[in-house]
């Protein structure tokens, strides 16, 4: 069975090239094109898509809006197809929040050449996407099961860390996991697969939600307790020590499982510099990008835990951890927060235990 795909675009020249590359995969067939919401609504009742391309600035009905109607009345795996613009950022995330699955970039300069050049790239996204699992979704987060564990001195967190790494479904994930971290939590490293130019905004969204800071990694940072800091769009995220103090490190060096900034350079480097201090966490996402990392933090003595298959967006990369054997416990998302700050109350220094 091929994956039904339907492409909502005002752009004649958008849908006719994401066309090209869906009708170019084997396993793909387009059912359907629409230049508006209006149009894309009746070709949903008539061809019942297994996936949906949506841009995010459309005509007669705000994309925004039509997503939330359609994840509220008909909740189907959306691939939104974002400018890379702050604009476009911002509303890309907030379409992220609504329940889409992921995004797309539409390339800054030649938008046909661009966008063939991404053939992989929204091919694999489809893929991802129609194999995700699919709720109606709110925007306020879940509340988590139990009571949070306190960390009471947050002098004391400064030695541990919590090492994050996420791709599809995972800027939600991530959303939901920190804002359940009390300001005196460990300092926070995080590698949510993302382009460049969506990361501030991720970052700058997180910050208004959460008790912690939240910030874009600059490098050369000192990684501070109630602050996470998540790898820019454009780079690798890496833990360093500097003295008696852990630093970030960004590096532009080429991808690792044809990502970057990946979630394997992070885990490699939290096992390298912290050890047993680190404690590792892989969420949703497609591929095997974190596993190998995960691995090499638990040898390191690091305490791992992965994101259960039933709240997963895609159970891709916390399978792989699991099955490497890289994890000690698995949980559901909501539950993760706690199971965390749980562990790091009993296991953590002295001065950690409640």
């Amino acid at each position: 069975m091929k994956i039904k795909v339907l492409i909502v675009d005002d752009s004649a020249l958008i849908r006719s090239v994401m066309s090209e590359i869906i009708s170019s995969q084997p396993d793909m067939e387009v059912v359907g094109v629409a230049p508006d919401p209006l149009v894309a609504r009746e070709l949903i009742k008539q061809t019942n898509p297994d996936v949906l391309t949506l841009d995010v600035e459309m005509p007669k009905m705000d994309g925004l809006d039509f997503l939330e109607k359609l994840m509220r009345l008909r909740p189907m795996p959306v691939v939104m197809v974002s400018s890379l613009t702050e604009r476009g950022s911002e509303i890309t995330m907030r379409a992220l929040e609504l329940g889409a699955v992921d995004f797309v970039t539409k390339p800054k300069i030649s938008i046909q050449s661009g966008m063939r050049e991404y053939t992989e790239l929204i091919s694999d996204k489809i893929r991802a996407a129609s194999k995700a699992r699919i709720k109606p979704r709110t925007v306020s987060a879940e509340k988590p099961s139990g009571a949070l564990p306190a960390l009471r001195n947050p002098l004391t967190s400064s030695e541990k860390l919590i090492i994050i790494g996420a791709s599809t479904g995972g800027t939600e994930a991530i959303r939901e996991f920190l804002m359940q971290m009390p300001s005196d939590c460990p300092g926070i490293l995080i590698a949510q697969h993302m382009p460049e130019g969506f990361t501030t905004s991720f970052a700058r969204r997180l910050d208004t939600l959460c008790k912690i800071s939240v910030r874009e990694a600059a490098g050369d940072e000192r990684v501070l307790p109630g602050h996470a800091y998540i790898a820019p769009g454009h780079s690798h995220l890496l833990l360093a020590r500097s003295g008696a103090n852990y630093v970030t490190r960004i590096e532009q060096t080429d991808p690792v499982n044809r990502h970057r900034p990946s979630v394997d350079v992070l885990f490699r480097s939290a096992a390298q510099a912290a050890g047993k201090n680190a404690v590792g966490v892989i969420l949703t996402g497609m591929g095997k990008d974190g596993a190998a990392g995960m691995l090499e933090m638990k040898n390191a003595g690091a305490h791992n835990f992965a994101q259960d298959e039933a709240s997963c967006v895609v159970f891709g990369m916390p399978r792989e951890a699991i099955a490497m054997g890289g994890t000690h416990e698995v949980g559901a998302l909501t539950a993760l927060p706690g199971m965390v700050l749980g562990y790091l109350a009993t296991h953590g220094s002295r001065a950690l235990r409640v």
